[in-house]
């Protein structure tokens, strides 16, 4: 069967069931891969249609009055599926749509074999960005000419579809093998398309030199170039800026106009590392501050013949300097740069745990087979293995936790999977960069672990610097949690299953009567029983709390702090419980130990297997000991719950009260030169709080704030109410309502565009609920992190496409989403960002603070505040070009003696403070 029939349907609403109708049909006929018909036609829903559905498809009352009704066309539609695949993208929508239309009118279910486009992308695409139709079509220079338009969707669906099958046309024989392996498991009916080409391909003689074949796997060659060397610049650093920032910018762009702020930082950071000093360098919206560190950064380590190092705290950094700043500089500088990109062994994926997992079927579910699928192909295309050029369906990064570089173990160099690891490949391309592109995390861990994750290094430029402490405070700690130790114990799983253990006993044909494995049987039995006590108790003393002074993490968790100094707010009975964990997980790893010298006919991949699984015990014995059994008076214990989870939903955390001392002996002290730069280094005009904070108190640093060259007292507004109710912890009703308002009116005025930012996601899912029943806001696309489905990106990209739309954001919001130009007109910050001083590492940060004589909140609470409030503000004014308001809930910004330190600390820019309709009057001329 090579006919296909896509459709696509305009509804009143979701559910049928609940009376929706189809108002619209659009169908797109393909024979021989090409596009041989179309049909489309208005229906008669019999019910009005919505306001929010007309805003979105265009279509009105007025247009279907005169349309047929869905019985009247029926039979047409029916008989244009003859002998037809039915392809939607989404197929499960708009074939149950039709299915329940076509049977509320006596007629049969269609039951033709189906495609959905969805799925069919994840599988062959699964480097998009998204799977919406929209950004599908613009990831594959597809002309979308009218969206949420039947017609107009169902034809871009269908060149979508042709695109897929020239994809698949592409793809070597063994994935397609691999493929149809894990079909029966997808929605789509692909087995007869994946066999037509498996047959086409077994009598095909060409090959694909990128493509390499092992063990039946197919997957990109890994080719590491050779490094270029004795290269010099013939120039001095001033001369070679001077040309980068006069002349070779200019050649790039048309409109290239010179930042003075953006040479001066690289000059700064050019003689920092010349002069061997540590320096901080905040460099305010437009400055370029990427362009400006990377030079000094190439001609530094170019020069010296030694390389720098640039740690960013988010990934989306790291793309850009890749993809869009390095390539940029390479055009302009004639000598070859060799940059690489190093992360944790996480990141990449492993063959060989790989191959090993695609011959195992028996613990397939869809999400499995739909992630093993997407692999296959990127294997195809990857250079890197790194799993984040991907998004894998949700329960699918359980699976990659097996098949990741880290469940590899010890590699033995000898192994023939060794040479063919994405993982030491990148290690290899690192050893001869001249640029190392890594994250703090990483950056971190090598700190902590004497240096050995990383290639040696003397300089060091930490982008997103105001990030570097919190996350080395996370790196020195500990988490641990119910899902993952059980998840670890069930993969050691009893002899009887297809297990580590059960796997050994088979595949050696062990003797599984012999009494070590009555003993693993009988130990492993007694750990998940004792792990599942202890965490329940755990779960029942964090939610004995709930009742008592409740306080909750920014996703909702309940949580509370586990030790006040040396009090513990445990009890003796879980320090006993935690020491018997300790005992049998020791037996557990005595016992792993016995098998490995018992068995000597055990395979070198067999020994690497059961020594991660002691390691990984050995961790998690460690980090109960120090939750539980250590004493040590610098140190935050605290427990979350999720108490809309499963039961043991329980996660452990612990990390130093102070990292100070400890960055300035394991780092500062270490490197020559450490610059960090970010938009948001000062408090109140001084750097005194990260200098503090990160430990370089007693060393020689430099220190430059740079400004913006933006002109913000002409781009920005600030509006800031003085009617608003005053808000308590036990009364936040009326706050969050005159808040809704606001935002509701504001909207109507810049048209949605808006972006609104909390510090409570509580508050964030109250006020938008408000604001979706209310009646004035139906022709806005409301978008709230944690309500509607998706990554921070995906939300992003979401809202950027609907011209009148609401974005709803907490924590992550706050910083690193960039939306230029018009997409962003109005910035609605709900309260100021202050942690909860019930938050267990504020708590124990303050009482640290205290007890050293300080005050916690001036020295800890306000800094911490107004870094992320200039991050916050920051999300507004992205170029010369923008601007918009900034409307800020809260009154203390104006009232209270420390709102001077936020005012002080963004651009000099006018600020209104009024009555909300004054304010909202102002708005509407300002625009």
């Amino acid at each position: 069967m090579e006919r296909f029939v896509v459709i696509d349907l305009e509804t009143t609403g979701h559910s049928p069931k609940k009376g929706d109708r189809i108002i619209e049909i659009g169908l797109v006929v393909i024979e021989e891969d090409k596009i041989v018909d179309t049909k489309t036609t208005f229906l008669y829903p019999e019910t009005n249609i919505p306001a929010f559905i007309s805003n979105l498809t265009g279509i009105t009352d007025e247009d279907v009055e005169n349309a047929p009704l869905f019985d009247e066309v029926a039979e047409k539609i029916v008989r244009i599926f003859d002998n037809s695949y039915v392809i939607a993208h989404n197929v499960a929508f708009d074939l149950g749509f039709l299915n329940a239309e076509l049977e509320r009118n006596g007629w049969g279910k269609l039951t033709n074999p189906i495609i959905d486009t969805v799925e069919m992308s994840r599988i062959l695409f699964p480097q998009a960005p998204s799977f919406k139709l929209g950004q599908l079509a613009e990831y594959l220079h597809i002309e979308h000419h009218d969206p949420h338009r039947a017609l107009s969707d169902a034809y871009v669906t269908a060149k979508l579809f042709l695109k897929l099958k020239e994809k698949l046309n592409q793809l070597p024989w063994e994935t397609i093998h691999s493929l149809r392996s894990l079909e029966k498991m997808f929605t789509s009916d692909l087995d007869e398309l994946l066999k037509k080409r498996e047959e086409e391909l077994q009598f095909s003689s060409s090959t694909n030199k990128d493509i390499e074949v092992f063990r039946g796997l197919a997957y990109r060659k890994m080719e590491i170039p050779k490094a270029a060397k004795d290269r010099r610049f013939p120039y001095s650093f001033g001369e070679f800026i001077d040309y980068i920032y006069s002349e070779g910018l200019q050649k790039l762009f048309d409109k290239y106009e010179k930042r003075m702020g953006q040479q001066e930082m690289s000059e700064l950071i050019y003689d920092s590392f010349q002069s061997e000093q540590h320096a901080l360098v905040e460099a305010e919206t437009g400055i370029g501050k990427s362009i400006a560190y990377l030079l000094p950064a190439i001609y530094d380590a170019i020069q010296e013949d030694k390389r720098v190092v640039i740690s960013t705290y988010t990934t989306q950094l790291q793309s850009q300097l890749l993809e869009e700043e390095i390539p940029l500089l390479e055009k302009i500088i004639d000598i070859p740069i060799h940059v690489s990109l190093l992360k944790g062994k996480y990141h990449y994926i492993s063959l060989e745990k790989f191959h090993d997992e695609l011959t195992n079927n028996q613990n397939n579910n869809y999400d499995v087979a739909l992630s093993k699928a997407m692999i296959l192909v990127w294997l195809t295309e990857t250079e890197t293995g790194d799993i984040d050029e991907i998004h894998l369906p949700s329960s699918g990064y359980l699976f990659y936790k097996r098949i990741s570089t880290e469940a590899e173990g010890i590699r033995d160099p000898h192994s023939p999977w060794f040479h063919r690891s994405f993982y030491q490949k990148a290690r290899k391309l690192a050893q001869q960069a001249d640029i190392i592109i890594t994250n703090h995390a990483l950056l971190c861990s090598d700190m902590y672990n004497d240096y050995q994750f990383l290639p040696s290094y003397e300089k060091v430029i930490i982008d997103e610097a105001h990030h570097f402490e919190t996350t080395a405070s996370h790196q020195q700690g500990l988490k641990l949690d119910y899902r993952n130790v059980m998840y670890l114990l069930n993969q050691l799983g009893y002899s009887d299953e297809d297990k580590l253990t059960g796997s050994l006993i088979s595949k050696y044909g062990l003797d599984k009567t012999e009494e070590i494995w009555r003993r693993w049987d009988e130990l492993l039995n007694t750990a998940k029983y004792e792990l599942d006590e202890f965490y329940h108790s755990l779960y029942q003393l964090a939610l004995g709390r709930e009742k008592n002074s409740p306080s909750y993490s920014d996703i909702g968790r309940l949580q509370f702090r586990l030790n006040e100094g040396k009090t513990n707010l445990y009890s003796a009975g879980h320090q006993e419980m935690a020491a018997n964990l300790t005992y049998l997980f020791r037996d557990l790893i005595l016992l792993l130990s016995i098998m490995k010298q018992n068995y000597s006919q055990l395979e070198p991949y067999d020994m690497d297997q059961i020594d991660g699984k002691i390691d990984a015990l050995q961790q998690i014995l460690d980090a109960i000991e120090q939750m539980f059994l250590a004493e040590n008076d610098n140190i935050v214990k605290w427990i979350e719950i999720d108490t809309k989870s499963t039961q043991n939903a329980v996660f452990l955390y612990c990390e130093p009260t102070d990292i100070s001392q400890i960055l300035q002996k394991q780092f500062f002290q270490q490197k020559k030169s450490v610059v960090l730069t970010s938009a948001t280094l000062t408090i109140n005009q001084s750097f005194s709080y990260a200098v503090k904070s990160l430990g370089l108190t007693d060393e020689t640093f430099a220190t430059k704030k740079i400004e913006s060259p933006f002109s913000y007292a002409e781009q920005v507004q600030v509006l800031v109410p003085n009617d608003f109710p005053n808000i308590s912890s036990r009364n936040t009703d009326d706050f969050i309502y005159a808040t809704a308002e606001a935002i509701i009116s504001l909207a109507q005025i810049t048209d949605g565009r808006m972006l609104v930012l909390f510090t409570s996601y509580e508050m964030l899912k109250n006020t938008y609920t408000i604001i979706k029943e209310s009646l004035e806001v139906e022709r806005f696309i409301l978008i709230a992190q944690g309500i509607t489905s998706g990554s921070r990106e995906r939300l992003k990209k979401n809202f950027q496409s609907y011209e009148q739309a609401i974005l709803f954001g907490t924590s992550s919001f706050w910083e690193g989403v960039d939306i230029p130009g018009e997409d962003l007109s109005s910035l609605v910050i709900v309260r100021l960002p202050f942690q909860p001083p019930d938050h267990p590492v504020y708590e124990a940060k303050a009482q640290y603070l205290k007890e050293s004589g300080e005050n916690p909140f001036m020295e800890f609470a306000l800094p911490n505040a107004v870094i992320k409030f200039k991050q916050g503000f920051g999300r507004l004014i992205r170029s010369s070009q923008d601007r918009g308001i900034v409307f800020i809930c809260d009154a203390r910004i104006m009232t209270a003696r420390y709102g001077k330190y936020f005012i002080r600390s963004i651009p000099d820019v006018p600020i209104h403070f009024d009555t909300t309709k004054n304010l909202m009057d102002k708005a509407r001329s300002w625009f």
